[in-house]
């Protein structure tokens, strides 16, 4: 427990400290935005009739982006970092969120909405994630257990700072196992014992972000990848969403969700039995404090 809460304030920390570096930037071609959000909740019961568990989790979620615009040369990058954990009476702590996403894009214009960009994106989580309770449980992700690395090259069409959409006829796609344990189980479609993999193909990324209506604000991506050397049919998705909703200075709510398919991953079930490849999504609804500039 002690590791979780390092976790949770060295993300709100970090979020801290670009707050306040933001003020002492002078205005001029960059741009800083984000949001930075703690949410608790507890649940204690004592002699209640009609049933129930004591319950606390807490979770945290930091969203922050700089933009470069001069002349012909455009450069974005956003750092999306969450991690949240919640307890059920007396059974361990379990984590309910968990992901670092860091992406950095550079276009160069050629002329009306169109650029010559090139689009690099970083993910993986704080900590190990499990299945399963007690002695029965086994370790199924960690730090950099996955991580993943890709890069794509090829045109953007941005009409405004609101949307963008990156076409790529050359993308690569990395995959990362460092932990010997998942290595050795050929986990997240590394070969058993290999602690990396590398794919070549074509990609595509949309995002999006705008104000919905007064104070709720919605950013979304979606990422498409085919390896062209193995099964270019089959496409992987990874698409996120963070919906804020602004309550007042200090209080807000935002619901992230995560939809993802792979069909290099299996989902292996209760029984430890492998089902193939399956669409994963996770949603997390969360109100607490929280700070956006």
């Amino acid at each position: 427990m002690k590791k979780v809460l390092t976790i949770i304030a060295l993300t709100v920390f970090t979020t801290g400290i670009a707050f306040a570096q933001t003020d002492s930037v002078p205005k001029g071609p960059w741009t800083f935005t984000g949001m930075a959000g703690l949410n608790l909740s507890q649940v204690a019961l004592v002699n209640w009739s009609q049933g129930g568990e004591n319950s606390q989790s807490v979770s945290a979620v930091t969203l922050l982006k700089s933009g470069y615009v001069k002349n012909k040369s455009a450069w974005d990058n956003s750092l999306s970092m969450g991690y949240g954990v919640q307890r059920k009476g007396n059974d361990p702590t379990t984590k309910m969120n968990d992901e670092i996403d860091f992406l950095s894009k550079y276009g160069y214009k050629t002329g009306g909405n169109w650029f010559i960009s090139g689009l690099f994106n970083f993910k993986t989580q704080f900590y190990k994630g499990y299945k399963g309770e007690g002695e029965d449980r086994i370790l199924i992700s960690d730090l950099m257990a996955p991580a993943y690395l890709s890069f794509n090259l090829g045109m953007e069409y941005k009409p405004n700072e609101h949307f963008y959409l990156l076409l790529s006829p050359i993308g690569i796609k990395t995959t990362i196992v460092t932990d010997e344990e998942l290595s050795s189980q050929g986990a997240f479609g590394v070969e058993p014992g290999e602690t990396f993999r590398a794919e070549m193909g074509a990609a595509a990324r949309v995002g999006l972000n705008f104000e919905i209506m007064k104070n709720v604000t919605l950013n979304t991506s979606a990422d498409l990848f085919s390896n062209l050397l193995n099964k270019p049919g089959n496409l992987d998705v990874s698409w996120k969403t963070l919906i804020d909703m602004k309550i007042n200075e200090f209080l807000s709510a935002n619901i992230t969700m995560n939809l993802l398919y792979d069909d290099d991953i299996d989902y292996i079930d209760a029984e430890g039995l492998n089902q193939g490849p399956r669409v994963q999504f996770k949603e997390v609804l969360a109100v607490g404090f929280a700070l956006k500039f």
